[in-house]
């Protein structure tokens, strides 16, 4: 039995409703939309307002328009429930934290973990859907649509569509110059339009449009061969994946605050001007172990063709993919992969330490190994969970994922802990590799996947387009430690890549380097790439 509030029931015609609903949905819920348009010199003085007005109309017309046409009578309803209740939730997270919904974040959201997602259920959110989710949603379960015949439904549907084209056709008559201006200068608007925005993206990645599953697997460096002389001693490189750690709150950096006290007693190299692939998880980590690099790097295709760990592999090298987070995102589908997920941690939550648990690395017949650990690291907006509390240095903190409840002090405090835990866990895997150099020559690469607004412009987290993204977001830090003996395999001149810190890197950098690290010779190395090989004999 339907739910009904104790009032009378409302009637409305399919054009009546559309238009309400359109009114509503752009002007509720696209409050980071107006505020970003309201900040544009179209908007200023008396004509700005005219402005304003003009594109809030274009806004609900096109917006009628499609509803109008796409949605049958009988579906009505029901979708609009639906919209109102995911635009509910789409618009707190926009209003919360900045961000914008595009492919990327739409694919980000579908494959967020269970912890991630119990961590976002805020009470911020909940109060959020009451008022407008679950309020609007129950108040079109009480309207009712009036029953008209074919005929009529059918006239009714063409007026709205012809009033709507109009009014369309004369708002661009008369703002023209101003909307061309908006929308050339800011791509991003497509991204804040609520619920267009993640209808579209989110619609085409159900229906598969951005799927490649149907291509056959494409193999690359089939050639790669290990050439270090037989009688050398195998080589072992751990890579450490990085989890949104900005390079600007490093102390080694020079950030005032001492994030880095172990490594900073460690002999390591660390490289302060690297840039990501992008802005988020799902689409920098594939990208950091493609060969195609940032310009050429195309996500669609890299789900089926094969990367570092492939290649590594042909070379005869062993592999192992260790997870903390929330998966390889492809690029260690065809490796041995382990995941802290399977393990028993206090809450839940599994520190990044956990990976090093249990991980074997002595061998009676020691051969040539890349290890990758992907760290749970600064993920945000539960800072202050990162962490164990020994590490908890710098309060007070942010005990709170609506980090816009939250002031400055509060979030840079829990942040910069997550920091400190990364140094020291980075510091123990150093140890462990310390503790082998009997058997492998040893490296070390940390790199991270992207960087973290922490309220920036009042921006927070982290997966704006790479355009437009905030510096925060892709400015990230990379750590490089070898052993003494690797680097005199290598014939490495230290002070040479020291020299070389400052100079601009990026993830594209990563995939040559290993391979010139564990000598890997194939056709898809390339030496102007791999940031150790100007500085080897």
């Amino acid at each position: 039995m339907p739910f009904r509030l104790p009032v009378k029931q409302f009637k409305l015609n399919v054009l009546q409703f559309t238009l309400a609903l359109s009114t509503l949905l752009i002007g509720a819920y696209n409050l980071p939309l107006w505020r970003m348009v309201a900040s544009q010199p179209q908007a200023e003085g008396l004509a700005g307002v005219g402005f304003l007005v003009a594109l809030f109309l274009l806004f609900v017309a096109v917006l009628n328009l499609l509803l109008t046409l796409l949605v049958p009578r009988v579906l009505m309803r029901p979708l609009a429930i639906v919209i109102l209740l995911s635009a509910a939730g789409i618009s707190y997270y926009m209003n919360a934290y900045g961000v914008m919904i595009d492919k990327t974040m739409v694919q980000n959201a579908l494959e967020t973990d269970p912890a991630e997602v119990r961590e976002l259920m805020t009470p911020g959110l909940i109060g959020w859907m009451l008022i407008f989710g679950l309020l609007p949603a129950l108040l079109v379960g009480h309207l009712s649509l009036r029953p008209e015949g074919w005929w009529r439904t059918l006239k009714m549907r063409g007026l709205s569509s012809v009033l709507s084209l109009a009014l369309i056709g004369v708002l661009l008559l008369l703002q023209y110059p101003s909307f061309a201006s908006l929308f050339r200068n800011h791509r991003e608007v497509r991204h804040l339009i609520v619920p267009t925005n993640y209808l579209y993206y989110g619609v085409r990645t159900l229906s598969g449009a951005y799927a490649q599953s149907d291509h056959a697997l494409r193999t690359v460096g089939t050639d790669a061969r290990v050439t270090h002389a037989a009688d050398e001693r195998p080589r072992l490189t751990i890579i450490v994946v990085g989890e949104t750690a900005r390079v600007e709150n490093f102390s080694l950096n020079g950030y005032g605050r001492l994030t880095n006290p172990e490594l900073s007693q460690k002999n390591i190299l660390f490289f302060d001007n690297v840039w990501s692939c992008g802005t988020s998880t799902a689409e920098s980590v594939p990208c950091m172990f493609s060969a195609q690099g940032r310009d050429e790097y195309d996500g669609d295709s890299a789900r089926y063709t094969e990367g570092l760990m492939d290649v590594l592999t042909h070379a005869g090298i062993e592999t192992l993919w260790r997870d903390n987070n929330s998966g390889c995102k492809g690029a260690c589908d065809r490796i041995p992969y382990e995941s802290t997920q399977d393990a028993k941690c206090d809450n839940g939550e599994c520190f990044d330490m956990e990976m090093l648990r249990g991980l074997e690395l002595t061998s009676d017949k020691p051969h040539d190994r890349v290890v990758v650990l992907h760290q749970k690291g600064s993920h945000g907006p539960a800072y202050y969970k990162r962490y164990p509390d020994a590490f908890a240095r710098f309060t007070p903190v942010c005990n709170s994922a609506e980090l816009q409840s939250c002031d400055t002090n509060r979030i840079v405090n829990a942040y910069d802990n997550t920091i400190l835990y990364t140094d020291h866990f980075l510091a123990q895997t150093i140890d462990l590799l310390q503790q082998v150099q009997n058997e492998y020559d040893t490296a070390l690469i940390y790199m991270s996947d992207h960087g973290e607004s922490l309220g920036e412009s009042g921006v927070f987290l982290h997966g704006v387009p790479y355009l437009i993204a905030p510096e925060q977001q892709k400015h990230v830090p990379m750590v490089v430690w070898l052993s003494d003996s690797l680097s005199q395999g290598l014939r490495l001149d230290r002070e040479c890549l020291a020299r070389q810190r400052h100079q601009a890197y990026s993830h594209d950098n990563l995939f040559h380097s290993v391979l010139g690290l564990m000598s890997v010779n194939t056709a898809l190395y390339k030496p102007e790439l791999d940031l150790f090989h100007s500085c080897t004999g």
